[in-house]
């Protein structure tokens, strides 16, 4: 039986990641990649990346696509384009950017350590407003919150 991790570590094998400073130095070039957060809309619209765009991960694939109601025509027509990944701390834009790639898109990677690590790195965040978030109260909206009959039984 393959758990979350084990997923998670075989897309690994094909995906690349870039570090938040990495993405820091893209976001200065002259054509910046479309930065692609797959987290559900509550947590992208209490912080974000700006210019970030929002598509959960439950509808990312008919997002990716032309002819459905969840197309995203920045992504269904960016096959080519580079597109950087992001989730809260980099699991869910790893399986998010594998599934990309198997849809064809070419240069798609994923944010290691996701928006925590951005936050981290010390990089401006904003909410739905666009006003940006206090890098203190992101650290706690970003925080694990797995509750003890989450944790594995003894």
């Amino acid at each position: 039986m393959k758990h979350y991790a084990d997923l998670i570590a075989e897309c690994l094998a094909e995906v690349k990641e870039v570090m938040p400073w990495d993405l820091a130095d893209r976001l200065q070039q002259p054509r910046p990649p479309l930065l692609l957060d797959i987290r559900e809309p509550q947590e992208f619209d209490a912080l974000h990346i700006a210019g970030s765009i929002c598509v959960p991960r439950g509808v990312l694939e008919a997002a990716c696509d032309w002819d459905y109601d969840d197309t995203v025509p920045e992504l269904a027509g960016g096959r080519e384009r580079e597109i950087v990944v992001l989730c809260r701390s980099g699991n869910r834009s790893v399986l998010a950017a594998h599934t990309m790639q198997r849809m064809g898109f070419q240069q798609v990677v994923s944010l290691r350590t996701g928006v925590r690590g951005w936050n981290d790195f010390e990089q401006p965040l904003v909410d739905r407003e666009g006003v940006p978030v206090d890098p203190d109260r992101a650290d706690e909206l970003l925080a694990s919150r797995v509750r003890p009959a989450q944790r594995r039984p003894a």
